[in-house]
């Protein structure tokens, strides 16, 4: 009897000795698959085989354990990621779902969140495997930690294309993510309102469906939120369902978040502010109506001020949003320039540590500005700011090809309503050099402003301008040679021929075949020698041949 309860004792000590040695091995897998440098060596020594008999293992810690450190591997690579799906272990983590405990259904939300992460591909076998389906399980769940890690596996599928993005609201997401928007659990709402806002970027219809759960009401609460991580993510939702066109963003603005949104331009997150001008830029591009809208509450003056104090990336949707405002009238316009908005467009163009699809985007307000009447063009011409463009137009090591493209569009939409002289001279005086198709735009303005002006005709001739457009070699009937034209009927046709080529020419050759008339030539010398010579020698004078 007593060697048989040995027996036992040493039977169930082996057994003990392999679930310690099991809890040890995962545990400690799990630790080192946390570190990336580690994710090499564990995949040479075929981890992956051993981990997956673990997810059946009898008793739940281990395979929590187990399931953990899948979801470490397969985030830190995405060689191990895949190797999840075509080592056939997805299925098996989705199945476990349904029959497991939370705690193993929060590890099994980590590893296809892991896997999704990767790319489409990857994220649409997720889906494939029922993967989606199971989230929306999870989070229609009393648990938060399970809910939240759920919500985060499906941003983890949407945020990648239309059609993932499609699959996940098609599985039931929607008014579950809504649900978690009225939890009071702050990480939760930062879970469901990143789902959201990565469902709602792709296209109008996802994020229409979206606006029909009634999510916006929910999101636009959370402004005034004292959590940065979900202030971020509530200006990112909004921003990408307003976007999409003008019936969303009147859903967005109906919900009153333009007042607290200028507010939050001046967080002291820059990421908070760069969603807020975000936000302002998606209203402001859609139709003159919704710009007023955005001018009479102070968004014009927020943004300048927002222009001020960043740099960098952070600047671009500040520009576009002047753009997109100066672009719908020139009233709007006019209180930009008022603003103070040019000395910081003209700050982000010449800063030389910007970048270049910075300087782009203040090159395109600046054109929207210019663009209306020859007062918005003479507020930018009064400054460096053309000088500067051209740099970029014919510097082609220091611009990008959209820079230049943008800084050419820019200066015909400058050129076209500008009439101070000084900006037109100095556009002239580029000759051959400057920008092709500019001389002819520039000859056109002068064309418009000489005939009404008599101080601007006499300048034109001081610069240099008028012998400039003489030398042009122009074929006859092009609209340069009539623009050239009408310069020369504002002149006197003397003043005109004098400037011509060749007029030099013509006069050296009527002195070489001019011969003097003797007759005055002999009375006025004679007259010129008598008058200065000495009384005693006037009667001595002799005239010289001819």
């Amino acid at each position: 009897m007593n060697g048989r309860v040995l027996n036992q004792r040493q039977i169930s000590q082996v057994f003990d000795d392999y679930h310690r040695a099991q809890t040890t091995f995962v545990q400690t897998i799990s630790e080192l698959a946390s570190r990336s440098k580690n994710i090499e060596f564990l995949q040479q020594e075929g981890v992956m085989a051993l981990l997956r008999p673990l997810l059946l293992d009898m008793r739940p810690n281990i395979q929590y354990m187990a399931a953990m450190a899948l979801g470490r591997l397969a985030e830190n690579s995405a060689d191990l990621a895949a190797g999840v799906v075509t080592g056939d272990i997805l299925p098996q983590v989705i199945y476990g779902i349904a029959r497991n405990a939370a705690m193993y259904k929060r590890a099994s939300c980590f590893i296809m969140k892991s896997i999704a992460k990767h790319g489409p591909e990857l994220a649409q076998a997720v889906v494939e495997c029922g993967g989606a389906a199971a989230m929306v399980t999870c989070l229609d769940t009393p648990e938060i930690a399970l809910r939240e890690q759920a919500a985060d596996a499906l941003t983890s599928v949407a945020r990648h294309n239309t059609e993932l993005a499609q699959g996940v609201v098609d599985s039931g997401a929607g008014p579950l993510l809504v649900m978690c928007l009225r939890e009071p659990e702050v990480s939760l709402k930062r879970a469901a309102v990143g789902a959201i806002s990565d469902i709602s970027k792709h296209s109008p219809e996802l994020a229409q469906t979206i606006v029909d759960t009634g999510a916006v009401p929910f999101i636009a609460k959370m402004i005034s939120s004292d959590d940065v991580r979900l202030k971020r993510l509530v200006f990112s939702a909004l921003s990408h369902i307003a976007k999409h066109s003008l019936v969303l963003a009147e859903v967005v603005i109906d919900a009153d978040v333009l007042p607290n949104m200028l507010l939050s331009m001046r967080d002291k997150d820059e990421k908070v502010a760069q969603n807020c001008v975000g936000l302002l830029r998606e209203f402001a591009k859609h139709n003159e109506e919704m710009a007023q809208m955005v001018v009479n509450s102070g968004g014009i003056g927020a943004t300048v001020e927002y222009l001020k104090y960043h740099r960098g990336p952070a600047r671009v949707p500040a520009l576009m949003t002047l753009g997109y405002l100066a672009a719908h009238s020139e009233t709007i316009a006019a209180a930009i320039i008022l603003a103070k908005a040019i000395p910081c467009l003209q700050a982000a163009l010449k800063d030389p540590e910007e970048e270049l699809f910075v300087k782009a985007a203040a090159v395109w307000t600046i054109g929207q500005l210019a663009g209306h009447s020859s007062e918005h063009a003479t507020a930018i011409c009064s400054t460096d700011i053309v000088s500067t463009i051209l740099c970029y137009i014919k510097d082609g090591s220091s611009a990008s090809e959209d820079l230049r493209n943008k800084c050419r569009k820019t200066l015909k939409s400058i050129i076209d309503k500008c009439i101070y002289l000084p900006t037109l001279d100095m556009l002239l005086e580029q000759g051959p050099s400057g920008p092709s198709g500019i001389k002819d735009a520039v000859i056109l303005q002068y064309c418009k402003i000489l005939p009404h002006d008599a101080k601007s005709r006499r300048a034109f001739v001081v610069n240099g301008g008028l012998k400039y457009v003489q030398q042009l070699e122009v074929e006859r009937g092009t609209p340069l040679w009539d623009a050239i034209e009408a310069v020369n009927a504002c002149y006197p046709p003397d003043i005109v021929k004098y400037f011509s080529p060749g007029y030099t020419e013509q006069l050296l050759e009527k002195v070489d075949k001019f011969a003097p008339n003797r007759a005055d030539y002999e009375k006025f010398f004679q007259n010129a020698v008598q008058g200065n010579a000495p009384e005693s020698d006037k009667s001595k004078t002799n005239v010289p041949p001819v």
